[in-house]
Formats: structure tokens, C-alpha cells, sequence
């Protein structure tokens, strides 16, 4: 929420590039789905330490990502603080018992049931790192208040180049989204302009880690994607 000059626009030579062949590309692409096709979300974690600048260079890739007039409407809070951690596990748990205890609706209750998920988060505090990530809904220029543009969209792209960033830096992740999520506000210290949208626990999956049999049941391409390429 930082005073800042508004910027003018300037363009530079794009600076990286790559030049691959048709061959190559398809095989980088094919290598890249090889590697993300074994991201799993998990919820048995081991204490096992993280280091500090593994998380950070995690986060520093997750804030390359593109954003609505270049905003980065984002901030990512990391805590391996033990007591904090048990604080957020048990505000998080409060709001979980009233949503599972009916105020989520039946409908999205049995929806979860494949999931196998409940009230109860010890991965809050077992796993060695939560990141909890801000939605900016504006920012501070010159002392005016400066509106953010294609927020949700800007955060879910950068949450997710964030999440493939800790797959690939051998870590495993959970998204939590307790609801309402405005307690974090004050337990991470971040101000009103400030959306929490989703903590992150991240760190080495236990021996015992189970996931959801459902959770490997992706739909088919031709159910993803359709094309229009020009070809009769």
C-alpha cells in the first residue's frame, strides 16, 4: 500500500526468448505435463524443516506472474511460527466446525464427502510452512487510493505458477479456504485493502500420506478443451 509514481509507458527489446523447433516444443510440453501430473494435494505432513529462502524463491517466481495493468495485486504472508500457526489451526478450525455442522448446505457437504475431508486441520500446524496470500482490492499512489483491475484473476494466476513453483521445488501443498477468512486479517497483521483468498500449507508429505481416490480422476482432454484450428 506503498506511495508510488504512476509509471510511463517505455518499451524494451524482449529479453528472453526461446527458439525451439516443433519437436521441441512438444516435447517440452510433454515433459512439463510429466512433471505436474504428479502434484498431489495432501493433507499428512511431516515436521521436516523448510528452509526459509526455498519458500522465498517459490514466492519470488509466484510474483513474475502477469496481472492487470502490471498491479501485482498480491501479497503472500509465510509462517513457520509455531504459536502462529496453532493460532490460525484454531480460528480456521472455529469456522470449519460451523460450516461442516450445517451452514455449508447440504449440497456442498456431499460434494466433499468423495474428498474425505472434515472440521479437524492438524496440517496447520504439522506442516512446516503456511502461506496465507492477500488479494489487493486497491493500492496507495501519491496518497490517493488507486483501484485495482482483474484482481481474482491476477491472484489465481500467480497462486498457481506459486503452487507448481513448491511442486517443483519437491514440496506439496493444500489449499484451505475456511469461510469467512477475515480473521487472518488481523492474525497476519495486513490491512483493509487486503482479501484473504487461500492458505497454502506446504512441506514434505508423511509416509502415510493418503490422497483421495477421486482426486485422480481428471477429465479427458475433449471434455477440457475445444479447437478451432481451420482443419476440415
Amino acid at each position: 500500500m506503498t506511495d508510488q509514481s504512476p509509471p510511463t509507458y517505455q518499451a524494451l527489446p524482449l529479453p528472453d526468448r526461446a527458439d525451439y523447433d516443433d519437436a521441441q516444443m512438444q516435447a517440452e510440453a510433454e515433459r512439463f505435463y510429466d512433471h505436474v501430473r504428479t502434484r498431489h494435494s495432501i493433507r499428512d505432513y511431516i515436521d521436516r524443516p523448510v528452509p526459509r529462502a526455498v519458500i522465498e524463491a517459490c514466492v519470488k517466481a509466484a510474483g513474475t506472474a502477469p496481472s492487470g495493468a502490471n498491479q501485482q495485486p498480491w501479497h503472500f504472508v509465510a509462517i513457520s511460527d509455531p504459536a502462529m500457526k496453532a493460532r490460525i489451526r484454531k480460528a480456521a478450525e472455529d469456522e470449519e466446525q460451523k460450516f461442516y455442522g450445517g451452514g455449508g448446505g447440504d449440497a456442498w457437504l456431499k460434494a466433499l464427502e468423495p474428498i474425505g475431508t472434515d472440521a479437524s486441520k492438524p496440517h496447520l500446524d504439522i506442516a512446516p510452512w503456511l502461506i496465507v496470500i492477500f488479494a489487493q482490492r486497491w493500492g496507495m499512489r501519491d496518497g490517493e487510493r488507486v483501484k485495482h483491475y482483474y484482481v481474482p484473476e491476477s491472484v489465481g494466476i500467480a497462486t498457481g505458477m506459486l503452487i507448481t513453483a513448491l511442486h517443483t521445488a519437491g514440496l506439496s501443498c493444500l489449499t484451505h479456504t475456511p469461510n469467512p477468512m477475515k480473521f487472518l486479517n488481523e492474525l497476519c497483521d495486513r490491512p483493509e485493502n487486503e482479501k484473504p483468498i487461500m492458505i497454502l500449507a506446504v512441506g514434505h508429505p508423511a509416509d502415510s500420506a493418503t490422497v483421495p481416490a477421486v482426486a485422480k480422476q481428471k477429465k479427458p482432454l475433449d471434455e477440457i478443451m475445444t479447437t478451432y484450428d481451420g482443419s476440415a
